[in-house]
């Protein structure tokens, strides 16, 4: 499906901040929201990346390049496939709604993938049995590491992989084989994990897609240092001997940061990955678009070049800008995948060189209305007046404060008065509605709005606040705040707008 080409308009919502017992989850109320997606006239939803988190749920900081997040694991799901009785699938206490719990998560979910992998092998099935096995052929080629890497990460009490025994750190074959042995019955255990994620997500992206609703996925650039992937391919990155990294990833200064930020993931060897012709890259992206209709490209300009910090530094402001692979690695992955349905995020400090790749691979990039505000520059790409139609509009995103927490908290009085100028508002009584509206009358093809902005919501709905070290990611809307009324409003927005899409479907 291409990302632009006619007017959608589209919700901004990660899983765990659905509804639901610990982290929102693939049951009953994600189909509740899709079903409100459509009563509202959307047929976008945007979501972060699914891979495995840690404790902290950092999506982009993963695990895993491949493995999704089984923390989203419906247990009513598990039920209606015989592999957990209801008194299993009950919480062992309350979680709070408000706020995802991905540790309290973790320690609940987990012993109950394993009752449920226990009930597999003695009832699952025949249907359930062959589509196992022939998901861990099909996905060998990064399962095996991954399950592997997860049952040492809990023998070693959840140490970085640096700090494993030597002949695993270092992947010794024989010392692999008998991890393999010892382990067998927990890699089963965390193969059927993902194998019952990816059917439980294939049967929502299934029932998003038969109403009219096409999902829109994350790829990260970077990856945890202790991951999977990492692990299994050190000469992929800038590593010591030890495994540790030499130079890291970051940002200079910009517009979250005046000192910049050092997220620490470790950099890739792009000579490294283009002697086999960019193989990890292609399978990674395969995979994710068999998972969604289309992804967005997280932090795009790093792939024209990438701001590396010597590892030592504590922050990254002594770095320097480094080439990327550039259209090398897009032309490299089309000739297998055909053309790709990706959105560029280009957002930070961006350059001609970096407009010149997204334009020549024909990606649309992306527009923030709480960026066209903040200084007298008519040429400024988030001033609504300046998109173009191949774009995707935000009123913000993830890494922003909620419409309603930025007008209040963060907007000085001028900015107020530019906004409320722009949408013709009366003084700010629903600031998150005019900025909502600017955004579904620009001329952008594509729209995409967070839940907390139509739900007005301040800033104690941030989802992240780049550069903090506070919690984060742990916002979650309660089931009572999808109203049919809010669902009539957005729709009537999006009408006339020249948004809605499929009638007959309603």
């Amino acid at each position: 499906m291409r990302v632009t080409g006619e007017r959608r308009s589209g919700i901004l919502l990660h899983p765990t901040s659905l509804p639901g017992d610990d982290t929102g989850d693939l049951g009953a109320q994600a189909y509740r929201f899709v079903d409100w997606l459509a009563l509202a006239g959307q047929t976008l939803w945007q979501l972060l990346p699914l891979v495995a988190v840690d404790d902290y749920g950092i999506p982009y900081n993963g695990l895993s390049a491949f493995a999704g997040n089984t923390l989203l694991l419906s247990p009513d799901l598990l039920v209606e496939d015989g592999l957990l009785d209801e008194d299993e699938a009950r919480p062992p206490h309350p979680f709070d709604p408000s706020c995802a719990d991905f540790a309290g998560a973790a320690r609940w979910k987990e012993p109950l993938l394993a009752r449920a992998h226990a009930a597999f092998r003695v009832s699952a099935s025949p249907g359930l049995r062959a589509g196992f096995a022939e998901y861990r052929e099909r996905e060998a080629a990064w399962l095996d590491d991954w399950t592997l890497f997860r049952a040492l990460r809990n023998e070693f009490a959840g140490r970085p992989w640096t700090e494993w025994p030597q002949p695993l750190r270092a992947r010794e074959p024989g010392a692999l084989a008998e991890a393999r042995r010892r382990h067998a019955d927990e890699l089963d255990g965390h193969a059927l994990g993902q194998f019952l994620f990816d059917r439980q997500w294939s049967e929502l992206r299934r029932y998003a897609n038969g109403l009219g609703i096409y999902l829109i996925g994350d790829v990260p650039l970077f990856l945890a240092h202790d991951s999977a992937d990492v692990w299994a391919h050190p000469e992929m990155f800038y590593l010591d001997e030890a495994g540790l990294p030499t130079v890291v990833s970051g940002v200079p200064p910009d517009y979250f940061s005046e000192n910049g930020q050092r997220w620490g993931n470790p950099l890739y060897r792009w000579d490294v990955h283009a002697r086999d012709g960019y193989r990890w890259w292609t399978d990674r992206f395969r995979r994710t678009l068999e998972m969604v209709d289309m992804a967005r490209i997280d932090h795009f300009r790093g792939l024209e070049s990438y701001w590396e910090v010597p590892a030592h530094e504590p922050t990254a402001l002594r770095g320097r800008w480094v080439p990327g692979p550039g259209a090398e690695l897009f032309a490299a992955m089309e000739r297998e995948l055909g053309p790709l349905p990706l959105i560029a995020e280009d957002l930070g400090i961006i350059t001609p060189q970096v407009e010149a790749l997204r334009d020549g691979l024909r990606l649309p990039g992306m527009r923030v209305l709480q960026f066209a505000f903040g200084h007298d520059d008519p040429t400024n790409p988030h001033l609504p007046a300046n998109y173009v139609r191949e774009t995707v509009a935000y009123t913000g995103t993830h890494d922003n404060n909620t419409a309603m927490g930025w007008y209040r908290d963060e907007a000085s009085p001028r900015e107020r008065a530019a906004l409320d100028a722009l949408s013709g508002g009366g003084g700010g009584g629903e600031p998150n509605w005019e900025m909502i509206g600017v955004v579904l009358r620009s001329l952008a093809d594509v729209a995409v709005i967070p839940l907390q902005d139509v739900l007005g919501l301040g800033t104690e709905a941030r989802m992240n606040r780049p550069g903090s070290a506070a919690p984060h990611w742990r916002w979650r809307f309660r089931d009572s705040d999808l109203t049919r009324e809010l669902a009539a409003r957005l729709r009537e927005l999006t009408a006339a707008t020249g948004r809605l899409h499929g009638e007959e479907r309603r």
